[in-house]
């Protein structure tokens, strides 16, 4: 989802574009990363295990993914001259917070996702110290599944859903997670940690209601419920804020309030819908 609309944004912007995924590229083959990066002024690693359940019982393969090929990338990136930029998560932080996640607060991650995640941002940073890493969440775009297409089709179906009130968070457009780090990388940012995610928040529940509005039904038909009534495997983090201090600090322009870009995303979101 973030990957090929980074790839567009680049392309758009007259870049030259490599883009590779699992089945020309294994993230785990130290040679097969040596070999690709020769030539490329940045690498962007898009590639996790995103499946935040299964981490919990697969925990060792999920850290191969969000830890170990990051070292390999970040570390062939320099060894090649490369910027290395590396994607992450706000499950680095335990959603107890009640104000937005500096990007210097400390990282207590609560699933296996979490820590293996945090882990890649050490890894990344270790082996290439001016790596940038972006964190970012609730993501939505038109590649790929996401929840606002879910949420449209489900209330489409079924004539009314529940959807948690009680997780807050920033529905985020890959494109302008994507813009985002276009911009980190021409402002020479200094390398570390900077969060791409839209200003504002929202419930799950509140931004459910924006999209089923956008489909052109009634947003009554989705109803508050607490997250005792989805128990998973993996705990979701009850406020995932983020603060944007640092790229304001670099010269690069945060992402406006959610409402406002998913009025701007909605109808392509929607439309990639089956």
């Amino acid at each position: 989802m973030l990957g090929q609309d980074l790839v567009e944004t680049l392309v758009a912007s007259g870049a030259d574009v490599t883009a590779s995924d699992r089945h020309n590229l294994d993230v785990l083959d130290a040679d097969a990363v040596h070999a690709l990066l020769p030539g490329h002024d940045v690498v962007v690693n898009c590639a996790a295990w995103t499946a935040v359940d299964d981490a919990e019982t697969h925990e060792a393969a999920a850290f191969q993914l969000n830890a170990v090929a990051p070292s390999l990338l970040a570390h062939a990136a320099r060894r090649n001259g490369a910027r290395f930029v590396q994607l992450s998560t706000d499950y680095v932080f335990d959603g107890s917070a009640t104000s937005p996640y500096a990007e210097d607060g400390p990282v207590a991650p609560r699933s296996a996702y979490g820590r293996t995640k945090a882990a890649g941002e050490w890894a990344a940073l270790a082996a290439s110290p001016d790596s940038l890493v972006v964190r970012t969440a609730w993501l939505y775009g038109r590649h790929g599944s996401c929840f606002p297409r879910t949420i449209a089709r489900l209330a489409a179906e079924r004539g009314a859903l529940d959807v948690v009130a009680d997780q807050v968070g920033q529905p985020t457009w890959t494109r302008d997670v994507a813009r985002v780090v276009v911009d980190l990388v021409a402002a020479q940012a200094p390398g570390g940690m900077y969060h791409a995610t839209s200003d504002g928040t929202a419930s799950w529940h509140e931004f459910a209601q924006a999209v089923v509005a956008s489909a052109g039904l009634d947003p009554a038909l989705v109803s508050p419920v607490t997250s005792e009534k989805f128990v998973r495997p993996a705990p979701r983090p009850a406020y995932s804020v983020l603060g944007h201090g640092r790229l304001a600090a670099v010269g690069v322009a945060p992402v406006p309030d959610w409402a406002e870009r998913w009025a701007a995303a909605s109808a392509e979101v929607l439309a990639a819908a089956p």
